[in-house]
């Protein structure tokens, strides 16, 4: 009915005319994309310095793949984020998608070319049919940074050096503070297992686990309950060992654990943790790294390895060796994910039509959200008139949300000091020159 109506209004429309026949555009971005303005651009120019300066210190070279693919590439890889794929219409007998990762696109090229190792990055857009959240940095089309390490190594050696890789960038951007959580899908198997869950629910309970840095784990476990159809006792069995985080340490101990120990697909992942921590030690990153039971990682292609950098508050981020899950997550705030990886090592022998496998490890820096927040660092204003009246520039800065501003004028000159002032609170204080840059520090962190 509703229908039927808005076709009459619209043939009544056509009918009227009007406008003379103008068509009226809709200025504005398509949903979850967006411009960059020079500014931006100049940000975004320095962040893939640097991350493009490190990726090269550490000896990788770079390649490019087209922006579709075939749809079969994409189909299966992803496990429940599949529905995310941006499919494109049949073209000339083709069916193609957008890409949706740069790692997918890397095993079909390493499979096709029969390369068997190298060391590479890769930075560009890729597509997710995600509903954005612009403000958290969740976009539609967005760029990736990844650089992955292909071939046989010794165990944990390439996986301690995408870790290194992960430290020293988040160090060189300082951006505050950050924790870098490292998991093992083998352990997660093999924790599902002794925890009573079936073979064919490991993978969907897996992306339930992996909500746990966005839901508490009440809702994790209604989910597992209610809609995996798992048995609440497997639920709560679950729950004590993703609460716990630590070192190596904790890997030792679950090595001893009467439940853990009957896996021997957890016990390989927890001895290669100890040798990843030992490895760790040796780069002088493991101050930033914490062994989190929690960690999951929602993609199907992960065989070892996983583990996620996430961004906390200015100084709060206790790594707590035995915390209840609950309780650590509100301790350390967590400002999300700004790079994520781990080791495929069935990925590429699914692309090889004689199944030969070669193995991989890799990392993907999470540009938007280093972006958005190096822009808000970055907010600093110039206004283009003559003879700019105070009061204009007060409102100018109200209405762009600019926090602080510092008047300088003939008293304040003589004086030695700078005017602050708090523009929400408009409230003004004197600040001697010397000590200004201290002041501005200490209410911008506060904020």
């Amino acid at each position: 009915q509703i229908d039927e109506e808005v076709s009459k209004l619209l043939q009544l429309k056509a009918q009227l005319g009007g406008d003379d026949g103008k068509h009226q555009f809709v200025l504005k971005t398509a949903k979850g994309t967006r411009d960059y303005n020079p500014k931006q651009m100049a940000i975004r120019e320095k962040v893939f310095n640097t991350i493009i300066g490190c990726f090269k210190r550490h000896g990788a070279e770079t390649i490019d793949t087209p922006v579709f693919e075939l749809k079969e590439t994409l189909t299966g890889k992803y496990g429940e984020d599949s529905k995310l794929i941006y499919d494109l219409k049949d073209q000339g007998g083709e069916l193609l998608s957008l890409r949706y990762d740069l790692t997918v696109p890397f095993a079909r090229y390493l499979a096709m070319n029969k390369i068997t190792n190298i060391k590479r990055y890769h930075i560009a857009k890729v597509y997710r049919r995600d509903n954005p959240a612009m403000t958290r940095g969740r976009y539609r089309e967005f760029y990736q940074c990844d650089f992955d390490i292909a071939g046989q190594y010794d165990a944990m050696i390439p996986d301690a050096e995408c870790l290194k890789i992960v430290h020293e960038i988040l160090s060189e951007l300082d951006l505050g503070d950050f924790r870098i959580k490292v998991n093992d899908r083998r352990i997660l198997d093999g924790m599902f297992a002794v925890c009573g869950v079936p073979d064919d629910k490991f993978r969907t309970i897996c992306s339930t686990v992996d909500k746990l840095d966005k839901m508490p784990w009440e809702e994790v476990k209604k989910e597992m309950v209610n809609e995996k159809g798992l048995s609440e006792e497997a639920a709560d069995q679950i729950g004590e060992y993703v609460s716990m985080q630590g070192g190596m340490d904790l890997a030792e101990r679950l090595l001893q654990d009467q439940k853990m120990s009957q896996s021997k697909q957890a016990c390989a992942g927890l001895s290669d943790i100890k040798l990843l921590f030992s490895y760790l030690q040796l780069f002088q990153v493991t101050d930033k790294v914490v062994f989190d039971l929690s960690l999951a990682r929602g993609l199907d292609y992960y065989t070892g390895i996983i583990y996620e950098a996430v961004l906390t508050q200015a100084g709060v981020a206790p790594v707590t060796t035995e915390a209840q899950n609950g309780a650590a997550a509100e301790e350390s705030v967590s400002v999300g994910s700004v790079a994520g990886g781990g080791r495929y090592d069935g990925l590429v022998g699914m692309f090889d039509p004689k199944g030969r496998k070669v193995p991989c490890v890799g990392v993907s820096i999470g540009i938007e959200r280093v972006f958005s927040i190096m822009e808000q660092k970055a907010e600093a204003e110039v206004m283009y008139k003559k003879n700019p009246k105070l009061l204009s520039q007060l409102q100018h800065c109200e209405e762009s949300g600019i926090p602080l501003v510092a008047i300088l004028g003939e008293q304040e000159l003589k004086d030695g000091v700078v005017k602050l002032r708090v523009v929400a609170t408009r409230e003004e204080v004197d600040i001697s020159r010397a000590d200004l840059i201290d002041e501005v520090r200490r209410r911008t962190s506060a904020a």
